[in-house]
């Protein structure tokens, strides 16, 4: 079986959206089938073309003439359909996979019916509501009701329907898409990476200077839905009951400079330790050293509907992990079993919660256990790469 993905970017480039593209397609070359993708016009560098990147194969669109929305977007999917076709018509797939945004799904139809070939679209996220999330995009305005009428175009015309959550799966059956046209591949961990983590790096906490013991942490780009800024302010209640506790903020993005000044007001600015982005080498040293993994993600659609994937690779890792209980999270962390949740929005209930865990550790074997075993279990990628077999199968047998 050949399966041509159609991407928005990928490899060399690092995001949650070129690991997981990375993880689909080792994992489908693990099952024996052949795979490539074709990346767009925005962010990957058009040469080399075809680019090998960690033994995979991604051919490249060259970059478009540049004009005002929505003329600059249709040249994109016209060079983009253009770009799949030819690699399509030399490389011979059975089957055409694109992966959100919806303009990729644009291309992919467009591909598909010049080619003939069935097409399985793949929604990560709902790009619409990823933009409020960023604070680039107010929800109901124009764009916003746009994006989403792209999105019910290309699901209503494409072959089969994948999404990685129950949340998003709900939301396209409510729009009227039939229950039998979506599946649900999860996000997933490559368990192969993520071993057991040794133990504190006791260098690396002289040279924070920190004791290893009551560390909280965060790993990942600082967004204002991840509700960095109430993961601070809960920090004096922390300390108030747990005086030696630390925060360890490892990452950067858009927040960071207020996050920063926020922390600098705090009556425990001592206590709060901002890292910034560290080499992918580097990351297992701070999670040596952390004992509670905070997500306090703020509730809101984005957050309700999309599974992040750190929670999971912190389980898969035998870290603690607590969570604030919006849908994405419920979907990942059983209260009391997995790890912990807490009320979203709420700074006080996220104190008790991280708390509560640092002040009892009889349990803390047991639950790190049963979150790998989850993780093993229901999120690894071998087992969620299979999900495409049938839907794959299906749409290839009539050929």
């Amino acid at each position: 079986m050949k399966i041509l993905h159609i991407l928005d970017h990928s490899l060399p480039i690092h995001s949650g959206y070129t690991f997981r593209t990375r993880a689909i397609l080792k994992s489908q070359i693990a099952m024996g089938w052949e795979v490539a993708g074709v990346t767009g016009p925005r962010y990957n560098k058009p040469d080399p073309d075809p680019e090998i990147e960690e033994g995979l194969t991604f051919y490249r669109t060259a970059p478009v003439k540049k004009a005002i929305a929505p003329f600059g977007e249709l040249r994109e999917v016209k060079a983009l359909a253009d770009r799949v076709i030819a690699v399509a018509r030399e490389w011979k797939p059975d089957l055409l996979h694109a992966h959100s945004p919806a303009l990729d799904g644009l291309a992919g139809l467009r591909a598909a019916k010049a080619l003939k070939l069935p097409l399985v679209y793949e929604i990560r996220a709902f790009w619409e509501d990823a933009a409020v999330g960023n604070g680039t995009g107010t929800e109901g305005s124009a764009i916003y009701r746009l994006t989403r009428a792209v999105e019910s175009h290309v699901v209503k015309n494409a072959d089969a329907v994948a999404v990685i959550c129950e949340g998003l799966k709900g939301d396209l059956i409510a729009r009227g898409t039939p229950a039998n046209k979506v599946m649900v591949s999860p996000n997933g961990v490559d368990l192969e990476l993520f071993g057991e983590i040794p133990p504190p790096d006791l260098d690396l906490a002289a040279k924070l200077g920190i004791e290893p013991g009551d560390i909280i942490g965060f790993i990942g780009s600082f967004y204002d839905y991840e509700g960095l800024d109430d993961l601070i302010a809960a920090m004096p209640m922390i300390v108030a009951r747990r005086p030696k506790a630390q925060l360890l903020l490892v990452g950067g993005g858009p927040m960071e400079a207020a996050l920063k000044t926020q922390a600098e007001a705090s009556g425990v600015a001592a206590n709060i330790h901002f890292i910034g982005r560290v080499p992918h080498t580097e990351v297992e040293r701070y999670y040596s050293l952390i004992d509670v993994l905070a997500y306090p993600r703020k509730s809101m659609r984005l957050t309700d509907l999309v599974t992040p994937l750190k929670p999971l690779e912190a389980m898969a890792q035998r870290r603690l992990v607590a969570a604030s209980d919006v849908g994405g999270h419920k979907e990942l962390i059983e209260d009391g079993v997995t790890g912990t949740l807490f009320a979203a929005d709420d700074p006080a209930a996220l104190a008790k919660s991280v708390a509560d865990m640092l002040d009892d550790r009889s349990g803390w074997e047991a639950m790190r256990d049963r979150g790998r075993a989850f993780v093993e279990r229901e999120r690894n990628w071998g087992v969620n790469v299979a999900r495409y077999r049938p839907v794959y199968e299906k749409l290839i047998g009539p050929r």
